[in-house]
């Protein structure tokens, strides 16, 4: 589950630098937010995905240290 929690945190991390770099006409059409031909950047997408994926990088690290014990 560590291992899990840890690798889709990283995914969301990622996700979020998409988010805050692309316009929303250059994303990826399966990615929620997709606007054919807008230029407008997604700023809340990329801040709830990083949220999710710092939350999932913490679940990851007490995971980890609760094997530890």
């Amino acid at each position: 589950m560590r291992l899990i929690a840890g690798l889709l945190g990283l995914i969301f991390v990622i996700l979020a630098v998409v988010y805050f770099i692309e316009p929303a006409g250059s994303l990826p059409s399966f990615l929620p937010g997709f606007e054919a031909g807008s230029s407008h950047i997604h700023t809340t997408h990329g801040i709830g995905s990083l949220v999710i994926g710092v939350v999932l990088f913490v679940v990851a690290w007490f995971m980890g240290r609760s094997d530890e014990a």
